[in-house]
C-alpha cells in the first residue's frame, strides 16, 4: 500500500484520475477490454470530474461493477447509488456495460448471487473506492467480515454509517436511511489487481488515522488495504491532517 498526500481535493482528484485512466488503458492494451469497480459518495466528485476529462480511453470496451446499494431504494430516489452512477459515469462516459446492484430486487440474496456470478467470471483490473467516516469499505461496517469468500453480501448498516449518509445530504434524517444494503465483500475488493482509494475532506481524517496508522483490524475495515500490494490511498491536506505515517 502507498499513501499520497495532495494540497487540495482538486489536485488529489486529478492525480487519482490520471492513475485510474492509466490502469484502464493498460488493461485495454493487454486484453482489449477492462473491468472496473466504481464507488459513490460526495468524496468521489472531484475524482469523477477529472476522470471525465481523461483523453484516449475507450470506455466502450469497459465493464463497470457497482460496489453497493441500499435495499429497498428505487433507482430514482435522490440517494440511490444507481442514480449517482448513471449521472456521473454512465451518461458522460458511455461505458460498454455497467452492472448495477438492483436495490429494488424483492430477494436481495438472489441479487447478490447474480452479481457474484458476473464479477467472478474474470479478474477486475482496477477499483475506485472510498472510506467511510467509521472506516467502512463499501458497506462493510465495523466489525467487518474479512473471511467470507462471497462476492456480495446483504449487510446491516450501523448507526454511524447511517448518520454519515445524512451528513452528506443524501437523506433528511437517520429515520429515512435504510437499515440494510447489498455490498461487495472485502475479499472481493481485495481480489482487484489495483485499488485506488480516494479520500478527501476533514471529516475523514480520523478514519484515515485509525485505518492507516495502526494495525489491520476488523474494527477499522479499510485498514485491510494495508495488505494489498497495489493499493494507493489518495488524500488531501484535510483528510491527511491526523495521519502520522509518511506519505509521498
Amino acid at each position: 500500500m502507498r499513501i499520497e498526500r495532495y494540497e487540495s481535493a482538486e489536485v488529489m482528484g486529478r492525480a487519482a484520475a490520471t492513475r485510474g485512466a492509466a490502469a484502464v488503458r493498460a488493461a485495454i492494451a493487454q486484453r482489449g477490454a477492462a473491468r472496473v469497480i466504481a464507488a459513490t459518495g460526495a468524496a468521489q466528485f472531484k475524482f469523477l470530474e477529472a476522470l471525465r476529462q481523461e483523453q484516449d480511453v475507450d470506455w466502450s470496451v469497459v465493464t463497470f461493477f457497482h460496489l453497493d446499494e441500499y435495499v429497498g431504494l428505487s433507482a430514482t430516489h435522490p440517494a440511490s447509488f444507481r442514480r449517482f452512477l448513471q449521472e456521473r459515469i454512465v451518461e458522460p462516459l458511455r461505458p460498454g456495460h455497467f452492472e448495477f446492484v438492483d436495490g429494488s430486487h424483492p430477494r436481495p440474496e438472489e441479487e447478490c448471487a447474480r452479481l457474484e456470478r458476473l464479477i467472478q467470471a474474470a479478474p477486475i483490473d482496477v477499483a475506485f473506492v472510498g472510506i467511510g467516516e467509521n472506516g467502512h469499505l463499501a458497506f462493510n461496517d465495523p466489525p467487518a467480515d474479512f473471511v467470507t469468500k462471497r462476492a456480495y453480501l446483504v449487510v446491516q448498516l450501523d448507526e454511524a454509517c447511517r448518520r454519515q449518509q445524512v451528513g452528506e445530504g443524501w437523506f433528511a434524517s437517520i429515520e429515512d436511511v435504510p437499515r440494510q444494503a447489498m455490498s461487495m465483500s472485502v475479499s472481493q475488493i481485495l481480489a482487484t489487481r489495483e485499488i485506488l482509494a480516494i479520500v478527501p475532506e476533514s471529516r475523514k481524517a480520523q478514519a484515515v488515522h485509525d485505518c492507516f496508522d495502526g494495525l489491520v483490524s476488523v474494527d477499522h475495515p479499510a485498514s485491510v488495504l494495508q495488505n494489498h500490494a497495489h493499493t494507493t490511498i489518495f488524500l488531501d491536506a484535510q483528510s491527511a491532517s491526523l495521519l502520522e505515517r509518511a506519505t509521498s
